[in-house]
């Protein structure tokens, strides 16, 4: 038996022997090591069935590079310093002047009422070249007082002898069609005047230029959210309702999959004429501020300098602030915090003091 399991034994060692020659052999002859495949190494000939490896992971997306600048207005990138000021064009809201042209387009709009019962536009632009923008119309005292504030140039058609007191006593920067500045205006033949009267980015630049205006901006500066999320306490909102008055109201809605709140009138979408691409905002603030009545023709008088109270909108929530013009901006806070604007175009809706605002 001794002998037997000797010889299985030398038997067993030379037939190993063999195979390793055979492996060897067969190894130095492929094209390919006899190593375990990688990822990066075909398998060659080697039928081998290989060991189980970790599978690295897919190598992450190069960094975007970020630009070197911010939009003063938006927060938004920017390949350049911006030092240019701002123009901030008085829009009209009637009717007749429905839908406007250029407000898509505008940094900040804030939407106050005038007499007649009507609410305008003051639109700021900045960081966009709007080749429409109006149906522009006069301007009021405390329109021109968010102007000013904002170091822009003013541009409207007509004033308020108060307003143009203002404007005259301050010396301040600003294009008036009505009075000696038409070239920097046209008048469309699709709507009757006074609802018909538009300008431009390039129109506003050749009157500034000519008037000679300064051109480096003095502005406030502005505070954006570190990140650029919200970082809001407050409940999911993702309608709201704001009546201003003999039934006119104005509505948005949450557009969650863009992160933005998309603008309605009297509950219909509230649509820019050159694109038809409904209005929308990604910083919404509702302000109550006081309202009076000043003269026979309704003129008003409204209050931009605050403090009051109001809300701010971002990413589908809401917060209670309090609001107050600092450092040349009407700003929000709460718990005596500043609350950050998000990168990107903000809505402004000024209203009278009790305001039936309606939230869900």
């Amino acid at each position: 038996m001794k002998s037997l399991k000797l010889m299985s034994t030398k038997t067993l060692s030379a037939w190993l022997v063999l195979g390793c020659s055979v492996l060897t052999i067969s190894a130095c002859s492929s094209d390919t090591p006899a190593a375990a495949p990688t990822m990066d190494t075909p398998a060659g000939t080697n039928t081998a069935a290989p060991s189980p490896t970790v599978q690295p992971s897919a190598a992450p997306a190069p960094a975007m590079s970020e630009a070197p600048y911010k939009f003063p207005l938006t927060g938004l990138p920017s390949d350049q310093d911006i030092k240019s000021r701002p123009f901030m064009v008085m829009v009209e809201n009637a009717p007749q002047a429905r839908p406007q042209s250029g407000l898509d387009q505008a940094d900040m709009v804030y939407e106050i009422l005038a007499e007649g019962e009507i609410t305008r536009f003051v639109s700021v632009f900045q960081s966009h070249e709007a080749k429409i923008i109006g149906p522009v119309r006069s301007i009021r005292p405390y329109f021109v007082e968010i102007g000013d504030a904002l170091d822009a140039v003013i541009v409207h058609a007509g004033w308020s002898q108060d307003a143009m007191n203002i404007m005259a006593g301050r010396k301040l920067a600003h294009l008036d069609e009505v009075y000696g500045d038409g070239a920097y205006y046209w008048r469309s033949a699709e709507r009757k005047a006074p609802h018909n009267l538009y300008t431009s980015v390039d129109k506003m630049k050749q009157g500034a230029d000519a008037r000679k205006f300064r051109t480096e901006w003095n502005g406030p500066l502005l505070t954006f959210a570190k990140g650029g999320s919200s970082a809001l306490s407050g409940s999911a909102t993702t309608h709201i309702q704001i009546p201003y008055l003999q039934g006119y109201y104005v509505s948005y809605d949450y557009n969650a999959a863009e992160g933005v709140y998309m603008r309605s009138m009297e509950g219909k979408p509230h649509l820019d004429k050159e694109t038809g691409k409904q209005l929308q905002t990604k910083n919404l603030l509702v302000l109550e501020s006081e309202h009076k009545i000043v003269d026979k023709e309704g003129r008003r008088m409204v209050d931009v300098f605050g403090p009051g109270k109001g809300y701010i909108l971002q990413e589908g929530k809401s917060q209670a602030i309090t609001w107050e013009r600092k450092a040349g901006m009407i700003r929000a806070y709460a718990d005596g915090k500043e609350v950050p604007l998000l990168p990107g175009n903000t809505w402004v809706q000024i209203v009278p003091i009790g305001t039936a605002i309606k939230m869900e």
